[in-house]
């Protein structure tokens, strides 16, 4: 994806991208395909309504495009003339709790830096902030309340859902030999689901730090991940940490929340390493990793430390995924490669 402003890679990768593969987009093992849709450029981000009745998919020219999940139709448009004008993709986009004061809102990143929280429903941008940096990720606490940013800056920006008000720059304290905070650019960004104050973050600097919104450093730190995209998840029930990193070895990693102290390598899927972008727990025992060098989403069973479904040998890499929140009574994993969605149901062999 060249020019992609949104996941530059690191230099020094010692392998180059497969090229001229045959495309194949059937889906193996436990993974079942529900349908592909086709959104006419490339995607860059994805994600589900907390109902799981709306998918969100962020493009490479900025435009934002709403399906319905269950039938593959397309209802909303989300642009206005600050996207069209700037023409630069869209980083990240995540749907605010449903119940809060705030309504059916979407709050999406840009790499101009924008922030703009819209109301989907009506299609109307309700918000813009503007950041001094290219903006890559957000998320919202587990309530809606808050809502936090990362980019090329380094810092983690906490602002106020309503206000708009930035309430603390999370970000590394001045002496270089304290690694209190990020020394490179963000890409992932999670708040913790039961403790509303605090979140983590990771990035290219190979850390992920742990914040709380009563300390302006971070608190505590894991050496090693590499992230590149939206690779960090919170187990919602055990606080596990999984990590996705863009490298050859040790690409999925699981992490003890309160310690930090590596509690699983996930072993390579037998097709080769891939480069990870994008990563997510799928209930207690299975979890989703997907990238590029084979370009594939693959489905592991952490019992047994093997892949049990795979989309593989797409045409480009897999740079986003999202699966359906837990409490939205389906299941659904989208995978986004190209301009097309892939989404696709875990159906466990001989059920």
């Amino acid at each position: 994806m060249s020019g992609f402003v949104a996941r530059p890679e690191p230099e020094g990768e010692p392998e180059p991208e497969p090229e001229n593969r045959e495309p194949r987009q059937e889906p193996e093992g436990e993974l079942r395909s529900v349908r592909s849709l086709d959104c006419e450029a490339p995607v860059i981000c994805c994600c589900f309504s907390q109902t799981g009745r709306l998918l969100a998919v962020g493009l490479v020219n900025g435009n934002i495009k709403l399906y319905k999940p269950d039938t593959g139709a397309f209802v909303y448009y989300l642009r206005d003339s600050e996207t069209l004008k700037c023409n630069l993709p869209v980083t990240s986009l995540n749907f605010c709790s449903p119940g809060t004061a705030t309504g059916d809102l979407l709050l999406a990143t840009y790499a101009s830096g924008r922030v703009k929280l819209w109301h989907v429903s009506t299609q109307k941008c309700l918000q813009t902030l503007l950041e001094n940096q290219e903006t890559l990720v957000a998320a919202f606490n587990p309530s809606g309340t808050r809502f936090a940013t990362g980019g090329t800056e380094g810092s983690v920006r906490l602002y106020d859902t309503v206000t708009q008000e930035c309430l603390l720059t999370l970000m590394p304290s001045p002496s270089p030999m304290v690694m209190d905070g990020h020394r490179s650019r963000i890409f992932a960004v999670k708040f913790h689901p039961g403790r509303f104050s605090e979140l983590i973050s990771g990035g290219w600097d190979d850390t992920v730090q742990f914040w709380t919104e009563n300390h302006p450093h971070s608190i505590r730190r894991i050496f090693g991940p590499h992230l590149c995209g939206d690779a960090l998840q919170i187990h919602p029930k055990t606080s596990e940490i999984l990590t996705g990193s863009w490298r050859r070895e040790n690409s999925l990693e699981v992490w003890d929340y309160q310690t930090g102290q590596k509690l699983q390598d996930i072993p390579e899927d037998d097709a080769g390493h891939s480069l990870i972008y994008s990563c997510h727990w799928l209930g207690s025992d299975h979890l989703i990793g997907a990238g590029t060098r084979n370009n594939l989403c693959r489905l592991v069973n952490r019992n047994s430390m093997t892949t049990v479904g795979r989309l593989g040998k797409l045409l480009d890499g897999v740079y986003s995924t999202d699966v359906t929140p837990a409490d939205s009574g389906r299941w659904l994993l989208a995978a986004c490669s190209a301009n097309h969605t892939h989404l696709l149901q875990h159906q466990e062999v001989g059920v």
